[in-house]
């Protein structure tokens, strides 16, 4: 997205947060527009989030990016941190040296992420790295350091790891939405504009989410 400032089209980030409350429903915490994602910007976002009364985060869904993961560290730190299993996918992808282990890396992590219980999964993770180790000996190393981000939610209840592997399926409707919105606007008359029309959007879709029925999540279970 852009938007002009001083005769100018500066390029914008779009900054947003969303939880899972007690109340197991899905709520847009909050939304900002900011120049790019670097971490002061992410820092900021993340402490008007505290500062608004954000209390007991204590798990952590998203990407690798590097301003939001050092601002999260700063704000947030006694959270656990579950890196998207969903982005690790598209990051081993990039990583992978031929078109061949490109087609088949993404299925081959899915034996990982499907395990049932964190000791099987470290057992699959090892056994795929050890599978690369000679013929794609950088792919290996990098999902040697990477895929255990990946492995974090493994330590949460079975009836809650579906939903909080990957921060995917939330990011995907508010992003989609967001595209539906601005795709007629190729340049916002400055950040105001851009910033209510983002604020407005997300208010919809947290009296969406706040009005479902239904709880995203059920934090209450009973084992089988």
């Amino acid at each position: 997205m852009n938007f002009q400032t001083s005769g100018y089209t500066t390029d914008a980030a779009v900054l947003s947060a969303i939880g899972i409350g007690p109340d197991e429903r899905r709520r847009v915490l909050g939304v900002s527009v900011a120049l790019s994602e670097a971490e002061v910007h992410w820092r900021a976002f993340l402490e008007s989030l505290h500062q608004r009364g954000l209390r007991g985060v204590e798990f952590i869904v998203s990407d690798d990016h590097a301003g939001l993961h050092a601002a999260r560290r700063a704000v947030f730190g006694a959270a656990h941190w579950q890196r998207c299993q969903f982005h690790l996918a598209q990051n081993a992808i990039h990583h992978a040296p031929n078109h061949a282990i490109r087609k088949r890396i993404g299925a081959e992590l899915r034996t990982v992420w499907n395990a049932n219980s964190l000791a099987a999964a470290q057992i699959a993770l090892t056994t795929l790295v050890n599978a690369y180790r000679d013929t794609a000996p950088k792919l290996a190393d990098w999902l040697e350091r990477n895929i255990p981000e990946g492995l974090t939610v493994f330590t949460l209840p079975e009836p809650h790891q579906r939903r909080l592997r990957t921060s995917n399926p939330m990011e995907r409707g508010i992003q989609q939405e967001l595209k539906r919105r601005t795709t007629k606007i190729r340049v916002f008359p400055n950040e105001a504009s851009l910033e209510r029309l983002v604020s407005a959007v997300l208010v919809e879709i947290d009296e969406k989410w706040a009005a479902d029925t239904k709880g995203y999540i059920k934090w209450d279970y009973q084992d089988a």
